[in-house]
C-alpha cells in the first residue's frame, strides 16, 4: 500500500523456482489454508501481469505461476474465483484452458513455427507436442478444428518441418538406445554392478517419464497419419543426419533411436558421414526398441500407440506401395528381446530389402518373443492383423517378395499353440477365438492364393510340409473349437468360424498323411527325412481337393471410434501428465525466453 509501484518493480525480479518449489513443498495443507489470502492474491497479481505488454514482467510471472500445483485450486484462487482465472486438468477434454485454445484457433500459428528453421529449432518440439494433444480435445463429442485443419493441410513447408522434428526425436533415440547396449554389453563386471545399482533405485525414480513425453510425439505422428494424405511425401522424404535438429534439452532421452548407423539406404557407395533415412526407417527401428520389453502398462500403451500407426499405414495404398517397391531398399536392423537361448539383440540384416519385409520382420519377431502369462493380446491381434493387411496387398497386386515366409509360418503356430496352452486362462478375458481365426486367415491366404505372390513353388512346398510337421496344432484347436460351439458357449459365434477356417488345412493334413503313411509302409516302416516328405507333397497336388473359400483378403478397416476411443483418451491423460513433470522450469534459459517471445511478436 504504501509503495504503489510494487508489483512492477516485483515481477522485474527474476523468480528463484528452486526455494519457490521447495518451500511450497515443505509447507502443510494446514499451513497452506491459513495462508491462503496472501496466496489468492499473489496469484491474482501473477495472472495480471499477463495481461501486460511488459515480456520481462510476464515472464517472472509463469515462471512463479508455474510452481503452484493445480490440484489446490481453492487455496490458490478459491472457487469462487477459479472459473474466471484458469483451470488445469490431466483430462484434456475437461480443461478450460484448452477450451479457450479452441475458440482462439492458434493452427495457423503452429505452422508458421513448424514452417520457420529457426523457431522450429527453439520451439518446434513443444509446438507438435500441444497440437497432439489438443486435436485429442473432445474429438468423439464435436468437431475439433485443429482435426480438421490438420486433415485440409497442404503446406508442404509446414508438413516436412513436421517430419523433421518427428526424424530427429525418433533417430537421437535409436542411437541413445544404441550407446546403451553397447556399455551394458562391456562383461560381467558391468552387468554385476548395474543390477546392484538397480536394486536402490527408487519406484518413483525408476519411471520414465521422457517415455510418455515422446509417447506425445508419437501420437503426433499417428494423428497426422491417420489423418493427412499428404504427408505420406513427408514419410518418405530422406533425412542427412548430419542436418539433423536439436532435440530440447528438458525431453530426457527416451531408450529409442542415430539412424545413420542404424538404417542405412542400398546405395554402398554413400559416404557414412552422408548416410540419409527417413521417418518410416527410423519410425521401424523404434518400434522394434519399444516393443523388446513390455514391463508395464505405459510401455504397452506406446507399442499399442506404434502398432496402431503402423495399421493405419498398411491399409494405404501409397504407403503399400513404398513399402513394396522393389527399387527402393533399405538396411534395417531389427532390435529383439534378450532370451536365454539367444545374447545379440540386434538382427543385423547384410542385404538391402523392400520396407514390407522389415515390417514383417519386426511382427514375427514380436509374436515369437512375447508368449507370457500375461499375454498383451490387443497387441498380438494388432500384429497379426498387420501381417494379414500386407499378404492381401501382395495378393491383390501380385507381388512376389524375396522373402523367407517360414519364420512367420512358425510364429503363428506357436502362438497358436500357447493359446490352447493357457485356454483356461485367456477364454475368461478375451475372446482368443477371433485372434486364431485372423491366424488361421493368413495360412488360408497361403493355401489358396499362394501362387500368386510366393516366390517360388518350392515356398508353397515348405507350407505344406509346415502344417503337416505341426498337425497336432491344427487338430487340437479343431477339437477346442468344437467344444465351445457345441456347449453354446459366450464365444460361440468365434468358434464356430475357426471350425469352418479349418476346412483347408484339416483336407492337407488328412491327405499327405495317408500318403506318408503308405510310403512309410511300403519302405519297411522306415522314418522319412524332410525331403522325403517334400517329394510326396509336391508328387501328390493333383489329388488334393480343397473348398474356395472368399473374401480371405477383406477385412474391416481400422476405426478409431469406437474401438480405441477409450485408449487414446487415457492415453492423452499420461502425457499430459508426464509432460508436466519432465518440463524444469528452473532450467530455462531466461534469455532465450526472451529473444523467442520477441521474435514472435515481430512476426519472425
Amino acid at each position: 500500500q504504501e509503495n504503489i509501484n510494487f508489483w512492477d518493480e516485483f515481477f522485474l525480479l527474476k523468480a528463484n523456482v528452486n526455494f519457490l518449489e521447495s518451500t511450497i513443498d515443505n509447507y502443510h495443507e494446514s499451513k497452506l489454508i491459513q495462508k491462503k489470502g496472501a496466496i489468492n492474491f499473489l496469484f491474482a497479481q501473477c495472472c495480471d501481469v499477463l495481461k501486460g505488454v511488459s515480456w520481462i514482467r510476464m515472464t517472472n510471472s509463469l515462471q512463479k505461476l508455474s510452481n503452484f500445483g493445480f490440484d489446490i485450486i481453492d487455496i490458490l484462487i478459491g472457487f469462487d474465483e477459479s472459473e474466471i482465472r484458469m483451470q488445469g486438468r490431466d483430462n484434456v477434454s475437461q480443461n478450460t484452458m484448452v477450451e479457450y485454445l479452441m475458440i482462439t484457433n492458434l493452427f495457423d500459428c503452429f505452422m508458421n513455427i513448424l514452417a520457420n528453421p529457426k523457431l522450429r529449432r527453439h520451439l518446434g518440439y513443444d509446438t507438435l507436442l500441444l497440437l497432439g494433444i489438443l486435436m485429442n480435445y473432445r474429438k468423439y463429442d464435436s468437431s475439433n478444428v485443429y482435426l480438421l485443419k490438420l486433415s485440409a493441410l497442404d503446406n508442404e513447408v509446414a508438413l516436412r518441418g513436421m517430419g523433421a522434428i518427428l526424424f530427429n526425436m525418433l533417430s537421437s533415440r535409436c542411437s541413445d538406445f544404441e550407446n546403451s547396449v553397447a556399455e551394458t554389453s562391456g562383461g560381467m563386471l558391468s552387468q554385476i554392478t548395474g543390477l546392484i545399482g538397480s536394486l536402490f533405485v527408487s519406484e518413483d525414480a525408476a519411471i520414465d517419464y521422457s517415455l510418455r513425453t515422446n509417447e506425445g510425439l508419437l501420437l503426433a505422428l499417428y494423428q497426422v497419419i491417420h489423418q493427412n494424405r499428404n504427408f505420406m511425401t513427408v514419410l518418405c522424404h530422406s533425412h542427412d543426419k548430419s542436418s539433423s535438429e536439436e532435440v530440447p534439452k528438458y525431453s530426457t532421452p527416451l531408450v529409442v533411436p542415430q539412424l545413420g548407423s542404424l538404417v542405412t539406404p542400398s546405395v554402398s557407395s554413400v559416404p557414412e558421414s552422408h548416410m540419409s533415412a527417413n521417418v518410416l526407417c527410423s519410425f521401424l527401428t523404434s518400434v522394434s526398441i519399444i516393443t523388446r520389453q513390455l514391463k508395464d502398462n505405459n510401455q504397452r500403451h506406446i507399442a499399442k500407440l506404434c502398432f496402431i500407426t503402423l495399421s493405419c499405414l498398411v491399409e494405404d495404398q501409397y504407403a503399400n506401395a513404398y513399402f513394396h517397391d522393389s527399387n527402393i531398399h533399405f538396411t534395417i536392423n531389427i532390435y529383439k528381446a534378450p532370451m536365454r537361448h539367444r545374447k545379440e539383440v540386434v538382427n543385423k540384416s547384410t542385404t538391402p530389402n523392400s520396407l514390407a519385409c522389415s515390417v514383417l520382420d519386426l511382427m514375427t519377431e514380436f509374436i515369437a518373443s512375447h508368449l507370457v502369462k500375461n499375454l498383451p493380446m490387443d497387441l498380438y491381434g494388432l500384429a497379426v492383423g498387420i501381417i494379414r493387411r500386407l499378404i492381401c496387398y501382395q495378393k491383390r497386386h501380385r507381388i512376389r517378395l524375396n522373402y523367407d515366409w517360414q519364420p512367420i509360418w512358425t510364429a503363428l503356430i506357436h502362438f497358436i499353440k500357447f493359446l490352447l496352452s493357457n485356454e483356461a486362462t485367456l477364454i475368461t478375458k478375451t475372446d482368443i477365438f477371433a485372434t486364431i481365426l485372423e491366424a488361421l486367415t493368413i495360412f488360408n491366404l497361403f493355401i489358396t492364393y499362394g501362387d500368386t505372390f510366393l516366390p517360388n513353388p518350392k515356398e508353397y512346398d515348405e507350407l505344406y510340409y509346415e502344417i503337416i510337421r505341426m498337425h497336432q496344432v491344427f487338430d487340437n484347436v479343431h477339437s477346442m473349437s468344437l467344444r465351445h460351439t457345441n456347449e453354446n458357449g459366450i464365444w460361440n459365434g468365434s468358434s464356430t468360424k475357426v471350425t469352418r477356417a479349418l476346412i483347408n488345412i484339416r483336407s492337407i493334413i488328412s491327405h499327405f498323411t495317408l500318403k506318408i503313411d503308405y510310403f512309410s509302409a511300403t519302405h519297411d516302416g522306415q522314418s522319412l527325412t524332410s525331403e522325403q516328405v517334400l517329394s510326396i507333397v509336391r508328387n501328390n497336388y493333383d489329388s488334393l481337393s480343397l473348398k474356395l473359400q472368399e473374401s480371405l483378403d477383406q477385412f474391416e478397416r481400422y476405426a478409431e471410434k469406437p474401438n480405441h476411443s477409450s485408449f487414446f483418451t487415457q492415453l492423452v491423460r499420461s502425457i499430459t501428465s508426464a509432460v508436466r513433470r519432465t518440463i524444469p522450469l528452473a532450467n530455462l534459459d531466461y534469455q532465450q525466453l526472451l529473444e523467442e517471445y520477441s521474435s514472435l511478436e515481430n512476426g519472425s
